[in-house]
């Protein structure tokens, strides 16, 4: 049979411009340590994440920060800014830092720090790998956990040990990819709803999740491996609305929690204020919050937690060709909440908390 590599160029490859190599997940770690301070912030917040998907902490976990990140002098800022409610509404609130690397599109646009790092479309991922990391790893030594949606099935492999809390998206809950993902990383995991409101397929990610499975990947040096998982058993819900409206209302909560039950999983609940649940509008997201907490405080719930698209300064903003003139501190994505926003809602949830226990 004649197998030359002449026939090979006929039929493979045909729609490839380039395959760029990319270092190895374990030449970064070797570059970008971990350090012991960033490992003993990984190590807590996880603990404390499970014990709160448990019901045995009865803090409120918020997952807070960017839509995405872009400038890492921002992000940095925003940490520093972060960590101090972090430890000051320690009380009732376990705060966890939003740091989403890697963005997924409907159609086309930017898609994230790990892509495309420079904002010009020359997609060095190894830089993106790179800055990411370090930026990690510095907002982990400050004491202040991440959380980040785990996108593309590889880059968990570069960053797993800096991440606290990793989401499933809309867009992939229903994936097996995904799934078997999840069902092999460190840290606890939320799935959200389907992108039409159905909360069934993030409780079917649960289970599925929570089971063992094989699947292709790479290991540390970069080598193509079977990945075989253990299994993940800290999964939970994240409601996010869909397109026929919001589902962050007592009567889907309920039925998140009923769903939940039926399927042998442990009733856990995370509302995110934002995407669907705000109907894009990202000043929505304090109405949310405000019914959320009220169920939170009312009544036993299975809520635990909630999540937030905040930034420096409110709003957002296009990517323009003069870099120089994109504004400090605003998303390039989604829009986000204004600092003193976020720091108004974290306040009145620790208060509103503090008074109903």
């Amino acid at each position: 049979m004649d197998t030359s590599p002449d026939l090979s160029r006929q039929v493979a490859n045909l729609h490839v411009r380039e395959m760029a190599p990319l270092l190895a997940p374990v030449e970064l770690k070797q570059r970008l340590p971990l350090s012991p301070a960033a490992a003993r912030t990984v190590t807590q917040a996880r603990e404390a994440i499970r014990r709160i998907r448990r019901g045995e902490d009865q803090r409120l976990l918020v997952v807070i920060g960017p839509c995405s990140i872009h400038d890492t002098v921002a992000a940095l800022d925003y940490a520093r800014r972060l960590r101090r409610l972090h430890e000051e509404l320690s009380g009732q609130l376990f705060i966890i830092m939003r740091a989403y690397l890697e963005k997924p599109r409907t159609t086309v646009g930017w898609r994230g720090l790990i892509n495309d790092p420079f904002l010009d479309g020359s997609f060095d991922m190894s830089a993106g790998l790179t800055i990411a990391r370090r930026l990690l790893l510095e907002i982990n030594e400050l004491g202040l956990p991440v959380a980040t949606e785990m996108l593309d099935p590889i880059s968990p492999q570069y960053l797993d040990d800096q991440i606290s809390l990793a989401t499933i998206g809309a867009r992939t809950t229903e994936a097996q990819t995904h799934r078997a993902l999840a069902s092999g990383v460190s840290m606890p995991v939320g799935f959200k709803n389907g992108t039409d409101g159905g909360i069934q397929v993030a409780v079917n990610a649960c289970v599925a999740a929570a089971g063992q499975h094989s699947f292709l990947g790479i290991d540390e040096r970069g080598q193509s491996a079977v990945v075989k998982t253990t299994g993940n058993p800290d999964g939970f819900v994240i409601l996010r609305g869909g397109r026929h409206g919001p589902n962050y209302f007592p009567e889907y909560v309920v039925q998140a929690a009923r769903l939940m039950r039926e399927a042998n999983v442990q009733p856990a609940v995370m509302v995110d204020c934002s995407h669907a649940n705000a109907g894009g509008d990202f000043r929505r997201q304090e109405a949310v919050w405000h019914n959320v907490l009220e169920q939170a405080v009312s009544a036993p719930t299975p809520i635990i937690g909630m999540m937030v698209e905040s930034n420096l300064v409110e709003g957002k903003q296009p990517l323009l060709a003069d870099r120089s003139k994109l504004r400090y501190g605003v998303s390039l994505t989604d829009g986000c909440v204004g600092w003193e926003t976020t720091e108004l809602l974290l306040h009145e949830a620790h208060l509103a908390l503090e008074r109903a226990r």
